[in-house]
């Protein structure tokens, strides 16, 4: 019986969550959404191209497709590999004509301190391997003398030059080049080791420059990826040959997944088993949690994209989990590293004294900035450099042009939790401990029971106790982040916050997950207001009364409307004096 219903149940290929070997991707027959339309246009592009995307965004699978494409050794598997791909119907006479060197320097220890020694190893190991592999083309006792030079830089010189001889050409891809500027960053005594490491005579310019020089030699294409532009300039000032395609139109969905994407995927799974939603129901529910990045100023307004590894987290959760929608909807290793967070935060406390850009952020739902293609990391203390950081590392999107500056956002929900979390760590200063089951069974009964005065209770005592006297001078800022925050922090709601220009005040609705949470039986808005500590009972009188005004106007938005469903909405004012919670009320 159980044979019968094994051989009953339709052939689905395998979801690629985490892969990023292409050459598994495509023997293990895994759904591949095609990049291959763009080997032409790369091609086309200068030679030495360097290519800026946030992690887990697909660029590896991308370099991995790329490598075997134009590895000679591969000649034989084309058609295997590609044959069912753009570029298997439309080759460039380049395919299968280089000899690949591959460096991963995400493996490289991000220590200063041994960072020599560590890229020495991993070069030593790949250039050993390329060797092997290319022994029927180079000449037979190349390893062992590549095996008498001193490290990285000698030994790409010699190969470089033995390559020429041989009338050979080679392609060097060199994935995260940047790895080790978390380390530096996060640990500001490790800026002057960095400096060393990158300037004058520093090993890692050398082994720069040295890929500088073998470009007039045997390397003929280069191809580096990174997150962070805060090394290119160090870098690049020795190797300045490259371009930096990372703000180009033509390259803006080269990785990530662009909607239309995302829809076929669907509907083809959709095929494979019975799905309780529909595709349109589905991007619905995906949309403002992956979805919204953009790449190029050029393309906004003409295309978005969504992160495409959270989008194969939660197909595959979602077949997994019988075509219900996933209970997380961030799977947690592909959260953003803690401790760059927190180096984040240092960053904006350092650059910001009085007042913060992540708050800011969080407040105006927007800032402008002049992207930067580069800088020193000296300098990421720079108002825009830091903006730019933000957009690099994923966490701000071009959002169209403000006052003749660059207009960028937070793109989705998955980034906006991370950035209340900033806040939160912010706010940590004094050591901040959140009572986990207490603060669950206050979000359980908020959204079940209706019991919204404990909660904004809670919340209110967070503020008055954890409060700085810095934050407090801060006061609606501060007021408004840490709400946002901890209100992120509730998983039956998503916090949508939104910021009316004429007015200038923040509403907060927290849409409720039905998806998820179907039984779940409450919603609310939240008028939240301000008034300075020294400010008149008068005038938290008129706060409370705007407000109000404003829950009733806003209850009868579109948004609130169409996503309370089946639920009660509550409408909250609550009215800060200073840190102290004066009104919290329901309408």
């Amino acid at each position: 019986m159980e044979a019968t219903m094994y051989n009953q149940m339709p052939y689905r290929k395998r979801i690629p969550y985490g892969m990023m070997n292409f050459v598994d991707v495509r023997e293990d027959d895994c759904y591949f959404v095609d990049k291959t339309v763009f080997i032409p246009a790369l091609e086309a592009a200068n030679k030495f191209f360097f290519f800026i995307r946030p992690r887990r965004f697909g660029k590896s699978l991308t370099i991995s497709m790329l490598r075997h494409y134009y590895d000679v050794l591969d000649k034989e598997n084309f058609e295997k590999w590609y044959g069912g791909l753009y570029i298997g119907q439309h080759p460039t006479p380049k395919r299968n004509s280089y000899l690949v060197i591959y460096l991963n320097f995400a493996v490289v220890n991000a220590e200063l301190s041994n960072y020599r020694q560590s890229l020495d190893a991993h070069c030593d190991t790949k250039f050993c391997a390329f060797c092997d592999d290319y022994a029927d083309l180079l000449p037979a006792d190349i390893k062992s003398r590549m095996k008498e030079k001193n490290g990285a830089v000698e030994q790409l010189d010699f190969l470089v030059e033995e390559c020429r001889k041989a009338g050979l050409a080679i392609y060097l891809f060199i994935d995260e080049y940047d790895h080790f500027t978390n380390k530096i960053l996060s640990e500001p005594a490790c800026l002057n080791d960095y400096k060393t490491e990158t300037h004058g005579t520093g090993y890692l310019r050398s082994f720069f420059d040295t890929v500088k020089a073998g470009t007039d030699s045997s390397i003929k294409r280069v191809f580096v990826t990174g997150v962070s532009p805060v090394t290119m300039d160090d870098l690049t000032s020795g190797f300045n040959i490259g371009t930096n395609y990372s703000l180009s139109p033509e390259f803006n969905e080269l990785v990530g997944f662009t909607e239309e994407d995302v829809r076929a995927m669907l509907d083809y799974y959709a095929t494979t088993c019975e799905f309780h939603h529909t595709t349109d129901e589905l991007i619905a529910i995906m949309k403002p949690w992956y979805d919204n990045y953009c790449f190029a100023k050029q393309s906004f307004g003409r295309t978005t994209l969504y992160n495409s590894n959270m989008v194969l987290y939660f197909v595959d959760n979602y077949i997994r989990c019988g075509c219900e929608i996933p209970k997380r909807m961030i799977e947690e290793n592909i959260r953003v590293d803690y401790n760059k967070l927190r180096m984040l935060i240092r960053k904006d406390r350092e650059f910001a004294h009085d007042a913060s850009l992540i708050q800011t952020i969080v407040q105006q739902g927007y800032i402008t900035g002049n992207l930067k293609t580069g800088f020193p990391a000296e300098q990421i203390t720079d108002p825009d450099n830091f903006v730019s950081l933000l957009y690099y590392f994923g966490m701000l999107t071009i959002d169209g042009t403000s006052m003749g500056k660059t207009k960028l956002s937070v793109p989705n929900q998955v980034v906006r939790e991370q950035m209340y979390n900033y806040l939160l760590d912010a706010y940590k200063e004094n050591d901040l401990r959140y009572e986990r089951y207490t603060l669950s069974d206050l979000e359980s009964k908020l959204a079940y029971l209706g019991d919204w005065q404990s909660y904004f209770d809670y919340i209110a005592q967070c503020i008055k106790t954890y409060s700085s006297q810095r934050d407090k001078q801060k006061g609606e800022y501060y007021v408004h982040g840490f709400t946002l925050a901890l209100t992120s922090l509730n998983p039956y709601y998503r916090p949508v916050s939104e910021l009316d220009n004429q007015e200038g005040y923040a509403d907060i609705f927290l849409l409720p997950l039905l998806e998820i949470y179907k039984d779940m039986e409450h919603s609310y808005i939240i008028e939240l207001k301000y008034a300075k500590s020294g400010d008149s009972a008068e005038r938290v009188e008129a706060l409370r009364q705007k407000g109000i005004t404003q829950a009733n106007r806003y209850a009868d938005t579109e948004i609130v409307r169409r996503h309370i469903g089946h639920t009660q909405l509550h409408k909250i004012v609550v009215v800060f004096h200073g840190v102290d919670m004066a009104v919290c009320e329901e309408l």
